[in-house]
């Protein structure tokens, strides 16, 4: 057997031996991510005295980002549903799209809220709409929740200004306008399918029990429907919405920064750090101690018990997502993730489907979809040149590719668990072939276009 056909075994039997330590012994996911990660490091042959230092620079790497991020939607996911401004919210969408509408409603806020932001950004923002929709209206997180995160992955792995999608049409050499459009096209199905469909299929047989810590947090006290709503005036929603899409606003104008100014610039370089992330939390979340804390008739005294009480759930995920990204690191390092592109780069396929394989590939074995379509565009692009395929397909099919089969690498996959309170297992029934539907459905919607152009 090859030494690359043994590093894919390897990582394969990673991934299963995490599986087996927290699904069948319950061994709490950080705890199993680390020891599965140093073992993985050691059985690999990366250097015993260098090896943590490589899984220490993947937490690092990730958790600089996914901590401020997480740590600043929260807060200001807490501060709205505290004011009644998710309620607020909830309200609109049930009145427009009807009580048993409420999860195309989610998949519709997730589309826009998503376009410019990353996955964990709209996930943090629109997360307490989720549990508020749900409560007030007696639906399932998982009914109405996965429609969201369908949404928010379509954006997230198909459309730019998302950066991979970017990084993507500049591999390839696409139109940005046109890969837009397509992605589009190709995108709002595949969430519709994904998402509001599949989760109405699902639900049926997944059932979350026991109480939601994180729903709790991001509630009005998890009190129930309308609870501390019915006897206070609710924020109106205007203001509601401005506020939570006011970093969506600065991310988008700062993905735009050189429309407005010339490139490094002054006022050019003011307007992406504007609308970095966490810069355009941390705005929103200023603007929120008005709207829905001073406001609302909050002192800056309870306005700080709020935002204390909501931190403490996310200790525990942040950790976990920091120690999905060392896993990752540590398949990176080991050289299994380059063994897994080199097997997918030996298969004669047609360019439509090697992007989507060796994303696919590269997405399996590193957990992350920016990694992925990054790396596979980078790989496929010089094969792709010259050759009479649409380069905003290929955008397109790369990013379908970087969607699949989420799971114990990537932080969305402990996201999505954490917050909705699933065990392993359900999170693998419901998020994982949620991932794995839309990658193969854009897939296949490509391929279908590709026919018509």
């Amino acid at each position: 057997m090859s030494g690359e056909a043994i590093l894919v075994l390897m990582g394969l039997a990673a991934v299963i031996g995490l599986v087996f330590l927290i699904a069948r012994w319950k061994l709490n996911p950080f705890l199993a991510l680390l020891i599965t990660s140093l073992l993985l490091g050691a059985a690999a042959g990366l250097p015993l005295d260098r090896l943590l230092a490589i899984y220490e620079e993947g937490v690092g790497g990730s958790l600089g980002h996914i901590a401020l991020v997480v740590g600043l939607g929260t807060m200001l996911g807490k501060l709205m549903a505290e004011s009644g401004g998710a309620e607020r919210i909830a309200q609109t969408l049930i009145g427009w799209f009807g009580p048993q509408r409420v999860h195309w409603a989610m998949m519709v806020a997730a589309l826009v809220v998503g376009l410019p932001v990353f996955f964990e950004v709209g996930f943090v923002l629109l997360i307490p709409l989720v549990f508020t929709v749900a409560m007030r209206t007696g639906t399932s997180i998982i009914k109405v929740g996965l429609p969201m995160v369908a949404g928010l992955s379509v954006v997230h792995g198909l459309v730019p200004p998302h950066p991979a999608a970017l990084l993507a049409v500049g591999a390839y050499q696409a139109d940005i306008g046109r890969t837009v459009l397509y992605a589009l096209i190709v995108g709002i199905p595949t969430a519709a399918i994904a998402g509001p469909l599949f989760a109405s299929l699902i639900d049926r047989y997944v059932t979350i029990e026991g109480p939601n810590a994180m729903a709790e947090a991001l509630t009005d006290g998890g009190n129930g429907p309308g609870a501390a709503t019915d006897t206070r005036e609710l924020p109106g929603f205007g203001i509601t919405l401005f506020t939570i899409l006011l970093p969506v606003l600065l991310m988008l104008l700062g993905s735009w920064a050189d429309l407005f100014a010339p490139a490094d610039s002054a006022t050019n370089d003011f307007i992406r750090m504007m609308g970095h992330p966490v810069t355009a939390l941390l705005a929103g979340l200023l603007l929120a101690f008005l709207t829905f804390g001073s406001a609302r008739g909050y002192d800056r005294e309870t306005i700080g018990r709020f935002l204390e009480q909501c931190l403490a759930p996310t200790a525990l995920i942040t950790l976990i997502v920091g120690a999905g990204a060392g896993f990752g690191r540590i398949l990176m390092e080991a050289g299994i993730s380059d063994a897994v592109v080199g097997m997918a780069q030996r298969v004669d396929v047609p360019l439509l489907l090697l992007a989507w394989l060796v994303a696919a590939m590269m997405r399996i074995a590193t957990g992350s979809a920016t990694v992925a379509m990054a790396t596979a565009a980078g790989i496929v692009a010089p094969v792709a040149a010259g050759s009479d395929i649409s380069p905003e397909l290929l955008v397109l099919a790369t990013g379908a590719g970087s969607l699949i089969l989420s799971h114990v690498n990537d932080g969305g996959f402990w996201l999505v668990k954490t917050y909705f309170g699933m065990t392993v297992p359900q999170t693998f029934k419901t998020w994982t072939v949620c991932e794995t539907i839309i990658s193969i459905v854009a897939l296949l919607f490509t391929l279908l276009l590709a026919l018509w152009l």
